[in-house]
């Protein structure tokens, strides 16, 4: 009796210990990374699929870039072309080169920021946006608080280190899953090299990629690089294989290249591409030669799936009660919205499947 006691107590207390661990480090996996914080998502849903210490606030360096240029580029007139600001230009570190009187286009500058990590460019196109430094970082605050970045702070275009510019490796996801939504920044972030016309007069230039994870692994797609010795190595990338996109962000991270690759082989393990299912949705028509119309979605979605399960996908249907003949074929007569986790992750236009005539 006085052994089981003994046992009783003893289970009891491993009980209260172990059911006090956080829910991540229970759930999580153990993967060898070399990165102070790191996190991998599924791209399409925001699903956390693997985290360490991914609210931890740290210095990002360059990979604050992925903001400016995401600014830059939705600013439209990309192909306008304008003379560099010289007091901007003058900073230190890395560079597209630009020079006193050069003339570029604010496209040319999104290269040069997230191929070269030029950090020129980056208040070259801060300055020209906003029309100073701390005007543009209001403005990077404010597109992050949009996009639920809360534990971030922007002072810089170009990453260099302050000590109040900082975020965390989920929110850091979080703006690449946003970045990459947007085709221009996600065609340039795929090259591994341009060329480009600018300076003065301009002139054909060769721009080449600091991110080698192009090079090093088959699936991924692009992102940016960073570093400054307060923030050591910083990785944004994504990859994407047999219908599945990842996001990997690691920060302060000596062997980050290969930090991507190991996250990146243990989510491509885990989920699958499924097509999320269609719903028969008929919406009512007034004074055509039939009384209701089937609509269907304009373009199939297919998200990561853990073990094919979509079950946590929520669709909701937003059409007007009633349209008005005469309907025609792929008229967009309403949406499908589809949530995860209380976010919407796409919406999907509902068009006529069939054209009704006048009665």
């Amino acid at each position: 009796m006085k052994n089981f006691s003994v046992l009783l107590c003893i289970l009891l207390f491993a009980l209260f210990v172990f059911s006090d661990l956080p829910t991540s480090a229970t759930n999580t996996p153990s993967i060898d990374v070399s990165a102070k914080s790191a996190i991998l998502i599924e791209a399409q849903t925001g699903r956390v699929i693997w985290e360490k210490l991914s609210d931890t606030k740290l210095p990002m360096a360059s990979t604050t870039k992925i903001m400016t240029t995401l600014l830059t580029l939705e600013s439209g007139n990309l192909e306008e072309e304008f003379v560099v600001d010289s007091d901007a230009i003058t900073v230190e570190g890395s560079s597209m080169g630009l020079c006193y009187g050069d003339v570029v286009t604010k496209y040319a500058l999104c290269c040069g920021m997230l191929l070269p990590s030029g950090n020129d460019a980056a208040n070259a196109a801060a300055v020209k946006i906003a029309g100073d430094m701390e005007s543009f970082a209001d403005m990077m605050n404010a597109r992050a608080a949009r996009i639920g970045m809360e534990n971030t702070s922007f002072v810089t275009p170009s990453g260099l280190h302050n000590e109040n510019h900082y975020s965390t490796a989920y929110d850091m996801a979080l703006l690449a899953r946003e970045a990459m939504r947007n085709s221009d920044f996600r065609e340039i972030c795929s090259k591994k090299s341009m060329s480009l016309n600018y300076g003065n007069p301009p002139y054909a230039r060769t721009l080449y990629n600091t991110n080698k994870l192009l090079e090093k692994y088959e699936y991924c797609i692009g992102m940016k690089t960073g570093f400054t010795d307060e923030a050591g190595r910083c990785l944004v990338s994504a990859a994407e294989k047999d219908g599945v996109e990842l996001i990997c962000v690691t920060l302060n991270a000596p062997d980050d290249w290969n930090d991507h690759i190991r996250l990146y082989e243990y989510g491509f393990s885990q989920l699958s591409s499924v097509e999320i299912p269609e719903s028969a949705v008929f919406i009512d028509v007034v004074g055509g030669t039939q009384d209701v119309c089937p609509v269907h979605l304009s373009q199939k979605l297919s998200v990561g799936a853990l073990r094919g399960d979509v079950s946590d996908i929520v669709c909701t249907v937003r059409t007007a009660p009633f349209v008005y003949a005469p309907v025609n074929v792929n008229d967009i007569l309403g949406y499908a919205e589809y949530s995860y986790d209380g976010k919407v992750i796409a919406t999907i236009p509902l068009v006529a499947s069939q054209g009704i005539s006048l009665k």
